[in-house]
This record gives C-alpha cells, sequence and structure tokens, in this order.
C-alpha cells in the first residue's frame, strides 16, 4: 500500500511538464523581424562593393597609374562632379529615346504577337521574318536607318526600337502557345471567339512570359539607345550618353568615360527595378514566381 502511494517530491506540477509539441516549438528558431530580415539581403552585396571599390582604389594608388589609363573610383567621382551638368543632360536624353523606342517595342510586339497567335498560317508566315530581323547586325542597318530618317533622335528611337523588339514578341508568343489546352477546350464549349479567348484566357496566362520579355527588353532599350547616339547621336549640348562616351574617349578622359558607362548602367538597372516592380504586383497575387 505504501508503494501505491504518490511521491511528492516526484509528483509532476502543474507548468513544469512539457508536451512533444512545445519542445519542438522551443527548439525552433525564431523568425526574424523584418529589419533583419532586410538587412541579411542588402549587407552582403554593400559588403562585397565596399571591398571592391576599397581594393580598386588601394591597388591603383599602390601601382601609380595615370588616370588616362585606370582612373581610381575617387577620380570617376570628382569628374562626374565636376561635369554634373553635361552627365545630367545626357542622362535625360538616352532615357528620353530609350523609354520612346521601349514604347514602341512593347506596343508593337505584343499587338504582332496576338496577330500571330490567332492564326498558325500567319505565325508561319511571318515570324521566320521576325527571326531574320533579330539576327541581322544593327551596325550594319544602321547607316541605313540614318540615309532614310535622317540622324537624331529619330533613328536613334529606330535603332532602341530594333534591338528591344525581338524578345517581347519571342516571349509573348511563346506564352500565348503555352495557355492549358484544357482551358481552351473548356472556352471553345462555351462558343467563345477566338479574341475573347485571347483577352480573357491566353492573354492574362502569358502575362508571366510577357514580363519575362519586357526586362529583356527594357535594359536593351537603353543599349539601343547608347549604340544609336554612338552611330547618329545629337551632338553639342543635347548629346546623350553614347555621344558623351565617345567625346571623353576621343580626348583620353577615363574619368568621366567611366562616369558615363556607369551612369547607363544605373540607367539600365533601374529600367529593369521598375519592370521588375510592375511585374511583382501583377503576378503575386497567383503566379508563383511573383510569390514570396
Amino acid at each position: 500500500m505504501e508503494e501505491m502511494v504518490a511521491n511528492p517530491a516526484v509528483e509532476k506540477t502543474p507548468g513544469i511538464r512539457t508536451s512533444g509539441k512545445d519542445n519542438a516549438r522551443s527548439h525552433q528558431p525564431a523568425e526574424d523581424s523584418p529589419v533583419i530580415g532586410l538587412l541579411k539581403k542588402i549587407l552582403p552585396p554593400i559588403v562585397v562593393f565596399v571591398l571592391f571599390i576599397g581594393g580598386w582604389e588601394l591597388i591603383v594608388r599602390i601601382l601609380g597609374m595615370p588616370p588616362y589609363i585606370l582612373p581610381k573610383p575617387s577620380d570617376i567621382a570628382a569628374a562626374a562632379a565636376e561635369n554634373s551638368s553635361n552627365l545630367i543632360t545626357s542622362v535625360s536624353t538616352t532615357i528620353v529615346e530609350a523609354l520612346i523606342g521601349f514604347t514602341i517595342s512593347v506596343v508593337l510586339g505584343i499587338s504582332l504577337a496576338i496577330l500571330l497567335a490567332l492564326s498558325k498560317t500567319v505565325e508561319k508566315s511571318v515570324y521566320p521574318y521576325a527571326i531574320i530581323l533579330q539576327t541581322i547586325p544593327v551596325v550594319a542597318v544602321a547607316p541605313i536607318i540614318v540615309i532614310w530618317f535622317g540622324g537624331g533622335i529619330n533613328a536613334i528611337v529606330i535603332i532602341s526600337f530594333l534591338i528591344s523588339f525581338f524578345p517581347i514578341l519571342s516571349n509573348t508568343l511563346i506564352g500565348l502557345n503555352s495557355t492549358d489546352q484544357n482551358m481552351k477546350n473548356l472556352f471553345y464549349l462555351y462558343n467563345a471567339s477566338k479574341l475573347q479567348t485571347i483577352w480573357r484566357l491566353r492573354f492574362p496566362a502569358a502575362l508571366p512570359y510577357i514580363m519575362a520579355g519586357l526586362k529583356i527588353s527594357c535594359s536593351s532599350s537603353v543599349v539601343g539607345a547608347i549604340v544609336g547616339e554612338y552611330i547618329a547621336g545629337i551632338g553639342g549640348g543635347q548629346g546623350g550618353l553614347g555621344y558623351g562616351i565617345t567625346v571623353a574617349a576621343t580626348r583620353l578622359q577615363t574619368p568621366y568615360l567611366f562616369a558615363c558607362g556607369l551612369a547607363a548602367s544605373a540607367l539600365g538597372i533601374a529600367f529593369f527595378l521598375i519592370i521588375n516592380m510592375v511585374s511583382n504586383k501583377l503576378l503575386k497575387s497567383w503566379h508563383e514566381s511573383a510569390m514570396k
């Protein structure tokens, strides 16, 4: 009988005993706060950037390289500050040219892709010529464009359009042709017309492909605008980044040449980030590529 009496020393007291779930939960790491999560994302690239810039500055100083061979980051920053008005004007001009070329490529690329998707016969007849247009080097076509449309912004916009057009056309067409066949059969059973099927099924389903094409083309439009400025650029005080790079190279102003190149890179990155933000807004509620 004494053995059956509960021992107070080993009596289970409330609050001390924990279940298996509680033990598992206690071993789980605490979730990071939004600030810590943001720091984990941006801190490694910042550290790499600082180390790269610092190493660049240190190595050039130790080797004693002249600025016209390899400028230090401080020389590039000084050149950008000294020529800030010219640099801002060049960036503004290139932005306008790239935006116009990109807008035209979006409108024509998506419209032509829809027309090709409506008919397989039209797609087989026209799409090969779009591929041929993409494979022709822009440098070879640019003189003809200058002869036909004259130098300046007209030729630059057309060259920017030619470079950024095909990725939008190709990706949109692939997206329109990748719609689930069962969904197309359902629309067919409900007697939906081709246009209704395009706008209410195939186009929304192709949005991830379209946004992927826009991400490629937005940066390509900047490259196209700069290439156009090399060949048919606006000179003088209204020149774009391509014209600024050409002048800096002929005058051996290497620090300012680097500044123009970095400005062009920053411009392409800014275009990409804007399109990426729009893509996330459109896709985050239903497509896995934008879900977090």
